[in-house]
């Protein structure tokens, strides 16, 4: 996606795992526990799930790695991370059809299939993780497009990804290299 990817070195430690918890309360909602970091955070919009399936507006339960960043650089400036980091262009799509054969993997747009577009007037894509959910090998139905991503307003549900707010992905973003594995529970 969107061109040149970008590493950085840092000199802060990465932790080993991220851990999301969701809220026994609301299963909409929780929290990421990065080190001594803990932030709240917007979940699915049917909580937590163990079978995944496209559409069902669950946040998959699971160990997953965290393959790469990217952000908007019209908005957001060149965020600071241990991951490999892209920037996006309008031309940056997610193939969420699961009878194409670019299914759960970037797009350039126009897209034939269905697809959701990475560069959205929302701001929730501003900075994205993408978590390596059904990313290999694919399988077909099992889910497309789950990122960690920016929280709308009052930290409304997602469609299966983890949202946090704007001012603390950053913040995290530091703390998280290439080893760092996400661990939905």
């Amino acid at each position: 996606m969107g061109g040149e990817v970008y590493t950085f070195a840092m000199k802060r430690t990465t932790v080993d795992v991220i851990r999301v918890y969701r809220n026994p309360l609301d299963h909409r909602r929780g929290r990421v526990e990065a080190g001594n970091l803990t932030l709240p955070c917007a979940l699915g919009r049917t909580g937590t799930t163990r079978r995944k399936r496209e559409g069902d507006g669950g946040t998959p339960v699971g160990r997953f790695a965290i393959l790469q960043a990217f952000y908007r650089p019209d908005r957001v400036t060149r965020p600071r991370t241990h991951l490999p980091l892209a920037p996006l262009s309008p031309q940056d799509g997610w193939c969420d059809d699961p009878n194409d054969r670019a299914y759960n993997r970037p797009v350039r747009l126009p897209y034939p299939a269905s697809h959701e577009p990475m560069w959205r007037d929302d701001h929730v894509y501003d900075v994205v993780l993408d978590l390596a959910w059904n990313r290999g090998p694919v399988q077909r139905g099992r889910g497309s497009a789950i990122f960690l991503h920016l929280a709308r307003s009052r930290f409304e549900p997602t469609q299966g990804c983890i949202a946090v707010d704007r001012r603390m992905i950053i913040r995290l973003l530091e703390r998280i290299g290439p080893k760092t594995r996400i661990e939905i529970r």
